[in-house]
């Protein structure tokens, strides 16, 4: 495929995806593109769309063909990534081995499910307390009230912040993922204060013993400063922004399948409906990878050197893969979804997501009889799947 020498790429959707309403349900895009374009060039954005499963499983696990790595070529992504800053060290999603392995390994048995599960009962505190100050009986904005603080919260805790800090986090977190293109200032001013913040707390921990994220971070001498206060703000984004996003989700399905009262009373189980939400609206709609040599995918030739935009949304609605999959299934199994990604990019953080979306559930089901969100004007997030606002009458 000729190029024209501009490599820049911006942060625009692609057209089909241009109003609100398109991005809320880009479903029905995904579907006629499977079929009649499932590997297609967009001249506009100068990258390649991709759609089928088993396209964007390949993209996804093979890291050897394409990359996550965008800094090894000459595209340049301008204000297009939450996690990074221009100038500063990349973010350990960004690249590739043997720096992809050194940056998350040593973080890695944090996040394992047995040890994530040890702090249930903690988490489980943070949810009860944040329900503690939302108004029986009234309409609430339960972004604003609990799906929001409730993950930034947990994430905080795991990197030893303090929770009075709160606002901040979320600040820094809406800056950076929910701008449009003309206030990316405030996006990079967001990422600045972050590193700063975090290069302070990195040095003071540099030779303590502390059991926190950043302490642990902090005194792996694989790692340079600025590498450990990349990873810092990395996982504080990329920590509560998605995770805010499934619980959100998860009500909005909830809602709109009546599921309330079955999930309530375990006729459906917990963990396999939020499996079905993470497969039918993943908080990730899709991913960027370069190839880093020639590729053939569904017939298609793509040269070395191209961005690739593959879609997880699309993949997750693959009826090659999955049985009506424009249905919700709340009892799916197996459920093969690709919304935590696959091979060595896989998700750090997708077993702290699962059960911080099954303690919210929980917790909301045991705290309120009626739970009744209002789906009618719903609004998309920018950078990530996920509405604004949710606004939600509670009954206890």
């Amino acid at each position: 495929m000729a190029h024209s020498d501009e490599r820049t790429v911006f942060r625009a959707p692609p057209a089909a995806l241009a109003d609100e309403q398109s991005q809320l349900e880009p479903f029905e895009w995904y579907e006629r593109m499977r079929r009649t374009a499932p590997v297609q060039y967009d001249d506009k954005l100068n990258r390649w769309h991709l759609f089928r499963y088993e396209d964007v499983a390949t993209v996804l696990r093979d890291h050897e063909r394409f990359t996550a790595d965008i800094s090894s070529t000459d595209i340049e992504l301008v204000d297009g990534d939450p996690f990074e800053t221009p100038g500063t060290t990349t973010s350990m999603l960004r690249t590739a081995p043997p720096d992809h392995s050194r940056r998350r390994s040593f973080a890695t048995p944090r996040f394992q499910p047995g040890t994530i599960a040890e702090h249930r009962e903690e988490f489980g505190e943070i949810a009860a307390d944040l329900l503690d100050s939302i108004e029986p009986n009234s309409t609430v904005e339960l972004i604003d009230a609990f799906t929001h603080p409730f993950p930034i919260t947990v994430i905080a805790s795991l990197l030893g912040l303090p929770a009075v800090e709160y606002d901040r986090f979320r600040e820094w977190s809406l800056a950076t993922t929910e701008l449009s293109p003309t206030d990316a200032s405030a996006a990079r001013q967001a990422r600045e204060e972050m590193r700063s913040y975090f290069s302070k707390l990195v040095r003071d921990r540099a030779d303590g013993d502390g059991d926190d994220l950043i302490s642990l971070a902090a005194s792996n001498d694989a790692l340079s400063h600025e590498e450990t206060v990349t990873f810092c703000t990395t996982i504080l984004v990329a920590g509560n922004v998605t995770t805010v996003n499934l619980i959100t989700s998860a009500l909005w399905c909830f809602a709109e399948f009546d599921l309330f009262d079955d999930v309530r009373s375990g006729a459906i189980d917990r963990e396999t409906v939020i499996e079905e939400v993470l497969r039918y609206r993943p908080p990730a709609q899709s991913v960027r990878r370069v190839t880093t040599e020639p590729v053939t995918l569904c017939g298609t030739q793509i040269d070395a050197n191209e961005l690739l935009v593959a879609y997880i949304g699309s993949a997750n609605r693959d009826p090659v893969r999955f049985d009506e999959p424009e249905t919700f299934v709340p009892e799916r199994t197996p459920n093969p979804h690709l919304t935590f990604g696959g091979g060595i990019h896989f998700c750090l953080g997708a077993q702290l997501a699962r059960l911080e979306a099954d303690i919210a559930i929980e917790c909301l089901l045991d705290r309120f009889s009626v739970i009744e969100p209002d789906c009618s004007s719903l609004r998309p997030q920018s950078l990530v799947y996920g509405v604004r606002e949710l606004p939600c009458y509670l009954e206890p």
